[in-house]
C-alpha cells in the first residue's frame, strides 16, 4: 500500500492514516511521533488538527 503523502493531515480523534511525526497545525505547535490506527490526540486539551512532517 502506497505511502499517504507528506503534508496529510488528520484532526484529534480520527484514526492515524500514516505512522511518522506528526505537527500541530498552527500556534502553539508541538511534534509527536504517532503510528499508524492510532486515535490522533488533542493538544493542550483541545482538538486540533495534525500534519504529516516526516516518515517512521
Amino acid at each position: 500500500m502506497a505511502k499517504k503523502p507528506l503534508g496529510t493531515t488528520a484532526k484529534t480523534g480520527e484514526k492515524c492514516p500514516e505512522s511518522g511525526v506528526w505537527e500541530v497545525v498552527g500556534t502553539p505547535s508541538t511534534t509527536a511521533p504517532i503510528s499508524e490506527g492510532e486515535k490522533i490526540p488533542p493538544y493542550r486539551d483541545k482538538a486540533v488538527t495534525w500534519k504529516l512532517i516526516q516518515y517512521a
